[in-house]
């Protein structure tokens, strides 16, 4: 088992770090950086809105911390996206702490640099919501409470405590959940019955559930002392019982709306990318535990530990039974799943364990690190053609990459390639690739020009466009009229309009005058295309948009004819 050196932790954490380079993404992404501009702006950080408007879908505490950050660094990259990337780091931390308990100092390492080089966490830090800060307080919480039952200091329980409220407040009861599936698993087939009655739980919740008040009393205020308010068509909608049940729950049983057909695979299909290279480990590890289960007929040894394991499964199947999936949901695993892959690469490298399989999987993990490289190439080649010093680069970290997977007899040589392969890949993905990408959006284009040059909101409409604008108000730093009909514009001139062809067309032809002042093209980036990716055909994929000055408005126009 090779011993991870500090500095890669350092280098990956810098990389994180540069992902604030690259602007925020349409949807989720900015409408959560939207609702933290809006509550830093107004100071109200019980109740929360969006455009102004009530806001019921995920808890405060994203919104909490971002706002915070946005009132210092104003709204910005930076602004919304730090909070989250040191909870990425909290993350890594605890991975290592908790793993280097349950094993040793080199599993936990390995087990931080699994996750750290996964390809969800690398994108959860680019394309910022809120699965990466529950991801952070689950794993944290994990490892509180497994430091408290072994150690017995109270602090590590009022902090646990402290990791359980702040994952509630920021995706619901999975919060809890998470670490009850990883720890009561543990002890249940430990036979440690013991470990489920502790007098202290008490006090756990009893914290838990003081922590919770500030949000619990925004829900009351906002939604059930208001009855007659109208949220998704219906009345009478309990904030509480949507948080506490209709949210998480309600996707089991039907009671939420959302429904996208996804079944119990879905998560699976979609772990090939977002856990890559790793699932290629995570697959046979978790079938070799339980066929270790199965063989000692359910009950483990004082040795074994089933937390990792039985916590990525539980939470997996909890996940999976939901009527409404994205990929992200299973992210909330990845430290465990990280955790069953440093042990099972401890069980191969120290115990001299699975020797064939270790040669079978090393093939693997090296062809899937050439398979990424080879994605990058297209990329710099078909998709984003870029300059010679980014094809240099790309050399170089082949170079690099080679290096490693050529060294013989390199301890640990299935781990190396890995992260190598990762972190060289997601330079170009982060600088190359998502950076590219962000200039096909055009509210983050128009919403910097619009607060560079200091155009009151007042003076400013988006007409008839079809890309999500939520990206417009954030950088905006304000929030922009949106219109559909001509019948309610009432500009005058030197107002400005943000259009398409057709819109413009039509405006042109009700007796607007038009100075265009920025112009492009868009693409609904989160939806991306093969006829987009190819750079030959991808003015068939983008349309036209205009940001014009309103330089006079004829009579006809302002009689709405």
């Amino acid at each position: 088992m090779p011993r991870i050196p500090f500095w890669i932790f350092v280098l990956i954490a810098a990389l994180y770090f540069s992902a604030v380079r690259v602007d925020l993404m349409d949807i989720d992404a900015t409408q959560y950086a939207e609702i933290s501009r809006e509550m830093a702006q107004s100071g109200d950080y019980i109740h929360i809105y969006d455009r102004g408007n009530d806001y019921l879908d995920k808890p405060p505490f994203l919104f909490w911390v971002s706002a915070a950050s946005v009132k210092i660094f104003g709204a910005t990259n930076l602004g919304y996206k730090l909070p989250s990337i040191l909870l990425a780091l909290l993350a890594l931390y605890a991975t290592y702490r908790l793993a280097k308990l349950l094993y040793d100092e080199n599993t936990g390492r390995v087990a931080a640099l699994i996750l750290a080089t996964s390809q969800g966490l690398f994108l959860m830090t680019n394309d910022v919501r809120c699965d990466l800060a529950l991801m952070a307080w689950v794993i944290t919480s994990i490892w509180l409470l497994q430091e408290w039952i072994e150690h017995k200091r109270w602090y590590y329980l009022v902090l646990a405590a402290f990791s359980i409220a702040m994952g509630m407040m920021t995706k619901g009861p999975i919060g809890i959940m998470a670490p009850a599936f990883a720890l009561c698993s543990n002890w249940i087939l430990k036979r440690q019955w013991r470990h489920l009655f502790h007098w202290q739980y008490l006090l756990l919740v009893l914290i838990i559930g003081i922590l919770l008040i500030p949000m619990c009393i925004g829900l009351y205020q906002q939604y059930d002392l208001h009855p007659d308010k109208l949220i998704d068509g219906k009345r009478g909608v309990s904030g509480l019982k949507f948080y506490f049940w209709t949210q998480s729950f309600g996707r089991i049983t039907g009671e939420n709306a959302w429904n996208n057909g996804a079944d119990i695979s879905f998560q699976l299909v979609n772990m090939l990318w977002s856990f890559l290279p790793w699932i290629f480990i995570l697959l046979p590890a978790l079938f070799l535990n339980f066929r270790t289960l199965l063989l000692q007929k359910f009950k483990l040894n004082e040795h074994q530990e089933w937390l990792s394991t039985g916590g990525f499964l539980l939470c997996y199947l909890a996940v999976g039974m939901s009527k409404y999936q994205l990929p992200h949901y299973i992210f909330v695993a990845f430290p465990l799943a990280a955790i069953v892959c440093a042990q099972f690469l401890r069980d191969c490298y120290t115990l001299n364990l699975y020797l064939k399989l270790t040669k079978i999987l090393s093939i693997i993990m090296t062809a899937a690190g050439a398979v990424l490289f080879v994605g990058v190439l297209l990329i710099l080649t078909l998709v984003f053609p870029a300059a010679w010093y980014w094809l240099l680069l790309c050399a170089f970290g082949l170079s690099v990459y080679f290096f490693v997977v050529l060294r013989k007899n390199m301890p640990g040589k299935i781990i190396w390639t890995g992260a190598v392969a990762m972190i060289l890949v997601n330079i170009f993905l982060t600088h190359h690739f998502y950076y590219e990408l962000m200039k096909y959006q055009v509210g983050t284009i128009v919403g910097k020009y619009i607060r560079v040059n200091h155009i009151p909101k007042e003076h400013i409409i988006a007409y008839r466009v079809s890309d999500p604008l939520n990206s417009l108000h954030y950088y905006a730093d304000r929030v922009i009229s949106i219109k559909e009909k001509t019948d309610s514009l009432t500009s005058k001139e030197n107002d400005y309009i943000l259009t398409q062809a057709e819109g413009k067309k039509d405006l042109e032809e009700k007796g607007f005058k038009l100075q265009t002042v920025v112009e492009g093209v868009l693409f609904k980036v989160s939806e991306l295309t093969p006829t987009f990716l190819n750079s030959n055909k991808r003015q068939e994929a983008t349309t036209p948009y205009y940001f014009c000055k309103l330089t006079k408005l004829e009579d006809n126009a302002n009689s709405g004819q």
